[in-house]
């Protein structure tokens, strides 16, 4: 008979888990609480437009190629990635703009800011390859189980000087403060502030150049649904309004989970792609805990929060300065982040980053209209900021901001809206405080001292996604899948 599998959560890490994990023959039952796949990759529909509800920016294209080829399939019979030319469109607080891609393009681009930075940048460069070969492939899909795998690699990260922020770090090569902040912002997607998150992230520069920026066609959540047809073709199911509200145990071992309609579904083990604070808080009876108590999971730092509004469009904005993917920086900098991560407040400017994937793919949106989706980073609830009555006023003053800058007379041609604030991500994406990114990529808090993969609670408790090894990112959560991939055959074996 079929080993059974659990896994909760349809995430990109919880859907990678499932798909690896029945490519060996296992029974595997996904649990999704919301109507839809996806977690926080989940779709808006709204008047003929799909909006991604993130990620939206794809590397490492191979990482998904690598769970298709596991199960004997091809990944282009699934979905397709388009590649993005330039990978970011960065604006600096003058409107003046950087085009950032893999080709010696970036040099003239580098010129336009500072000269002397084209033989930083090049320096720069040649350190990634290093941070990459050990820190992603050697370290990322590797589970960090015991302070002696750590010990093992710490020498090396030494070496790397993993002990600065990737800020400092990038400006040991650069001069230009607009160009530092351009090279260090890449935390930022991953729920990291560059002054705090370590130099190891400049990985995400090789990575990019060596492999480039992709988009998904007809959005993100065509990978959600071919990662679900996949799982269907290889047996394995998804149940959705499903929401778990407890993990059953025996001593050490879990047993099945228990859903809010008081169904009760066993398993020989479970894998939890839910957010893994309030995977162990609200899930486990605190009894069952003696490693993964409370006070540990509160004692953690946690990533911001976003307040994200995706919107249609009438018209078409092609003759407008945006690309697929932007990032609009203003004045304030280090200010502003430490107003987020730091003092916990809600400052009156913002930086933000804007997508607009319909230049790409016009497809997601009506004939003649445009789709695009604004973020910007904010505090997490421990600000006790009151977004019942702050959410529309910020989002007003994001969208005036579009319109005065970059999206002329934008507010009359707005077909289509819908907005997230950290209530969202702490009432229906189930996360602790409200953080988008669960516990904050800071060095202090990498490898074994994250949640580990494998619970010490629990033998047959997995863990996968943000919240856990080696972090957020796509690239993070497909190698958590990686790793529960590997702990429950270790476990079966």
């Amino acid at each position: 008979m079929k080993k059974k599998v659990i896994v909760i959560g349809s995430g990109f890490g919880g859907l990678g888990a499932a798909c690896r994990i029945a490519s060996h023959g296992f029974d595997v039952e996904v649990f999704e609480k919301r109507d839809k796949p996806g977690g926080r990759g989940y779709v808006y529909e709204i008047n003929g437009f799909k909006f991604d509800g993130g990620p939206t920016v794809v590397t490492a294209p191979f990482m998904f190629d690598d769970i298709f080829k596991q199960a004997g399939k091809e990944r282009s019979d699934y979905f397709d990635l388009i590649p993005v030319d330039p990978f970011y469109r960065i604006f600096n607080a003058e409107g003046k703009v950087l085009n950032y891609n893999n080709t010696d393009f970036i040099f003239s681009e580098i010129e336009k800011f500072n000269q002397p930075d084209i033989d930083g940048y090049r320096r720069f460069v040649d350190t990634t390859k290093p941070i990459f070969e050990k820190v992603f492939l050697q370290l990322a899909d590797k589970p960090f189980s015991t302070m002696g795998d750590m010990l093992k690699v710490a020498p090396d990260l030494i070496k790397l000087q993993s002990y600065k922020s990737i800020y400092s770090y990038v400006s040991q090569f650069i001069q230009n403060d607009f160009l530092r902040q351009v090279f260090s912002f890449h935390p930022l997607l991953i729920g990291g502030n560059p002054y705090d998150s370590s130099s190891m992230y400049a990985m995400i520069h090789y990575l990019e150049r060596e492999w480039g920026v992709y988009y998904a066609r007809g959005g993100t959540g065509s990978i959600v649904n071919g990662l679900v047809r996949l799982l269907q073709d290889q047996g394995g199911s998804i149940q959705y309004n499903a929401e778990v509200v407890e993990i059953l145990s025996e001593s050490r071992k879990v047993t099945g989970v228990r859903l809010a309609d008081g169904t009760i579904r066993r398993a020989d083990l479970v894998v939890s792609n839910m957010d893994s604070p309030n995977m162990y808080m609200k899930l486990i009876p605190a009894a069952n805990r003696k490693v993964n108590s409370d006070r540990k999971m509160q004692s953690y730092r946690y990533s911001m929060s976003l307040f994200v509004i995706y919107f249609g469009t009438r018209r078409r904005y092609l003759d407008s300065r945006l690309a697929h993917h932007n990032i609009l920086l203003r004045p304030r900098y280090k200010g502003l982040l430490s107003d987020i991560f730091n003092r916990h407040v809600l400052a009156e400017d913002f930086s933000l980053y804007l997508h607009m994937p319909t230049i790409t793919d016009p497809s997601i949106a009506p004939d003649g209209c445009e789709s695009f989706y604004v973020l910007s980073p904010v505090p997490h609830l421990d600000a006790g900021i009151d977004w019942t009555r702050q959410a529309r006023p910020y989002r007003d003053a994001i969208m005036e901001f579009l319109e005065q800058n970059y999206l002329p007379n934008l507010r009359n041609n707005i077909v289509a809206e819908h907005y997230i604030d950290p209530l969202h991500f702490q009432n229906t994406l189930n996360s602790y405080k409200g953080a988008a990114f669960s516990v904050q990529p800071i060095l202090t808090q990498s490898a074994w001292f994250r949640p580990h993969n494998r619970s010490e609670d629990f033998e047959n408790l997995v863990l996968v996604g943000a919240g856990t090894h080696p972090g957020a990112g796509l690239p993070g959560v497909l190698s958590s899948s990686k790793i529960a991939e590997d702990l429950v055959n270790q476990y079966f074996a």
